[in-house]
């Protein structure tokens, strides 16, 4: 019984590289991958807010949760605007490269029958209202802005 209390362990030793290699492939998603889920399953939930009007309304309501701006944005008043609302509501912001990316991602694209992506429109700024579900890249966000949590805006 001694030998079979011994066997018990290893097996559990076993199975414990297993739990670490699926730890390690959560680690693994990018932030960026992430923040795609977590925009897609916010805009499958309704809360999903883009553009100025809306993400302005957002901020101001303190319903916002998380808060995207996109670097390439020609108005400065814009940028300001947005990330005074953000500081003003403790919202955290996340600067992503390019406008048409953020919009694709928010689903202000038109697809042909292949799937791909026929034509994409630009938006500065969308923000989380609603998540959604509790998923694996809502926890990698999540963790990458408590990091990021010292400095005013986290940039992908």
């Amino acid at each position: 019984m001694a030998d079979e209390e011994a066997e018990v362990p290893t097996t559990a030793e076993g199975e414990a590289p297993a739990a670490a290699a699926a730890e390690t492939e959560e680690v693994e998603m990018s932030v960026l991958e992430a923040l795609k889920e977590v925009l897609q399953k916010a805009m499958i939930h309704g809360g999903l807010k883009k553009g100025l009007h809306e993400c302005a309304k957002a901020l101001d309501r303190r319903s916002a949760r998380l808060c995207c701006l996109s670097k390439n944005c020609e108005n400065d008043e814009y940028k300001k605007l947005i990330k005074a609302l953000c500081a003003e509501g403790e919202v955290h912001v996340i600067m992503v490269e390019d406008g048409k990316e953020l919009g694709s991602w928010c689903g202000l694209t038109k697809l042909d029958s292949d799937g791909n992506v026929k034509k994409a429109v630009r938006t500065s700024c969308a923000v989380v209202t609603d998540f959604g579900q509790e998923t694996r890249a809502l926890a990698v966000l999540l963790d990458f802005l408590q990091k990021q949590a010292g400095g005013q805006g986290a940039e992908l």
